[in-house]
């Protein structure tokens, strides 16, 4: 009697990648306390042990529901997000099936591959619902902007297809995921990026040891020292080489220890070449930054720097990054505060993407201006902004200062948001805020006060100002970007 024709069936290509659905629910910056109408998308992943999922951080961000998909099975059973690094693109999953990986060996983590190196991305892109593998070789290694983060940190160039739903998919190479997928050009062709397999050692490393996710940075600007005249005369010898400081931002690795007019000569025990480059590994050029990759928050990193004649070596306590203008906010609510029919909130790169998919040529000079080049002090550590005037009698004439920012509170510079609402909770008679227009509000404090309920219900607003600036949330407020 003949077999049936399914014990003749190949074995299943890659059975440890899976598809994972997310429904999402992004917040909305244009009202700050309430969120957008619930979506949905799909992503890849790759299973790691027995209820191990590991995929892309922005495949579930600011998700409600996550589910998985074996290729063997129709069926999706329910997840959820044990640890999710934003920096580095990357998020564990544990699956709430205990079976759900039964038969399945987890995939093994290899490591940075070589040039031309021959890998596989495997996924779920768009276009059909059945696994694909798209093959190609590694044709560049490099420090690259994580779309997701605006990290600037370590990847992989390969040129082999990743389109969407390829996202958080593993690329094989030798048998092991060597990284994941996460971003292509998308004005290049067969051109995509991937998390090498480094940063996903260390995240993996760090969610066993309990450490923060976050990838820490160095915080700092440098310029780079070729031109012969300028190393003369910050006095550098002629087989020195590094690279200028040129701002640090306070609160970061760098903030205490390195300083503007600095030349940074060595970082990690790298010698910093005058372009700003490293030898990484002993085998590829990158950007100096790409150290941070290696280390924890909460490491020292060795650092050498020529300062006014004498060469210093220090050591930095690793911290996460930290902008004036915060790269990304994900899995929290905006923060925001509402006085008098005024509505205030931080500028944030979330807030700058109201004026759409290009925010970088649509929204304010002062804000673009503030995002790039802003500095973070100890006086100023967050920008407040005048966001949107709810309009009322006794706001009459400033319903157009809207999108500026704050620049004082009763001659007070405002430090960041927290200090904001306490020099206003604390104004009597008149407040006055001066906008970085040149613009002045005033008000009075106590029929502020007076008319806030009755401004706030007529325009829906369910309170005067977003959950973490409550008194009791205010002490001790940290958010780490």
């Amino acid at each position: 009697m003949p077999e049936p024709l399914a014990s003749f069936a190949p074995p299943m290509a890659h059975p440890q990648v899976v598809r994972v659905y997310s429904t999402y629910q992004d917040p909305d910056y244009e009202c700050p306390w309430q969120s957008l109408a619930p979506r949905g998308s799909t992503g890849s992943g790759v299973i790691l042990g027995p209820q191990l999922v590991l995929t892309g951080a922005h495949v579930v961000a600011n998700s409600t529901f996550v589910q998985v998909q074996k290729q063997s099975a129709p069926q999706k059973v329910e997840a959820e997000i044990i640890a999710i690094s934003h920096d580095s693109d990357l998020a564990l999953l544990r699956v709430a099936e205990p079976k759900f990986a039964a038969g399945i060996k987890g995939a093994r983590i290899g490591d940075l591959p070589a040039l031309s190196a021959k890998v596989a991305v495997v996924g779920f892109p768009v276009g059909g619902e059945e696994v694909s593998v798209t093959e190609g070789v590694v044709s560049r290694i490099e420090v690259q902007r994580y779309e997701h983060s605006q990290r600037h940190l370590l990847a992989v160039t390969v040129d082999a297809a990743i389109n969407d739903g390829n996202s958080g998919g593993p690329v094989f190479g030798d048998g092991k995921v060597i990284g994941i997928a996460f971003q292509s050009l998308p004005d290049a062709e067969n051109i995509g990026e991937m998390v090498p397999a480094p940063l996903i050692r260390r995240f993996l490393a760090g969610v066993r040891r309990g450490l923060p996710p976050h990838v820490p940075g160095l915080g700092i600007t440098t310029q780079g020292l070729e031109n012969p005249a300028l190393r003369r005369w910050l006095g550098m010898q002629a087989n020195e080489t590094g690279v200028l400081v040129t701002s640090v931002q306070y609160g970061t690795s760098a903030s205490g220890e390195l300083q503007k007019g600095d030349v940074l000569l060595q970082v990690d025990g790298l010698a910093i070449a005058d372009n700003g480059t490293v030898r990484f590994r002993n085998r590829f050029r990158c950007q100096h930054d790409v150290v941070v990759g290696d280390h924890f928050v909460g490491d020292r990193l060795r650092a050498r720097v020529l300062r006014a004649g004498k060469r210093l070596d220090l050591q930095l306590s690793m911290r996460p990054m930290a902008h004036l203008v915060p790269r990304y906010e994900f899995d929290v609510m905006p923060t925001w505060f509402a006085f008098g029919g005024l509505v205030f909130q931080r500028l944030t790169a979330e807030y700058l993407k109201v004026w759409g998919d290009t925010w970088w040529d649509k929204a304010p000079k002062e804000f673009l201006h503030l995002y790039h080049s802003g500095d973070r002090t100890e006086q100023r550590q967050e920008v407040v902004i005048l966001a949107q005037v709810l309009a009322d009698a006794l706001n009459v004439g400033y319903e157009h200062m809207h999108n500026d920012a704050v620049v004082a509170v009763d001659g007070k510079m405002p430090r960041d948001m927290v200090h904001f609402v306490e020099l206003v909770s604390a104004a009597r008679g008149v407040v006055r805020l001066q906008l970085s227009s040149g613009a002045t509000v005033l008000l009075d404090a106590a029929a502020a006060r007076k008319a806030g309920g009755r401004i706030l219900a007529k325009y829906h607003v369910p309170a005067d100002r977003s959950a973490d600036l409550l008194p009791a949330a205010g002490k001790g407020r940290s958010r780490n970007r």
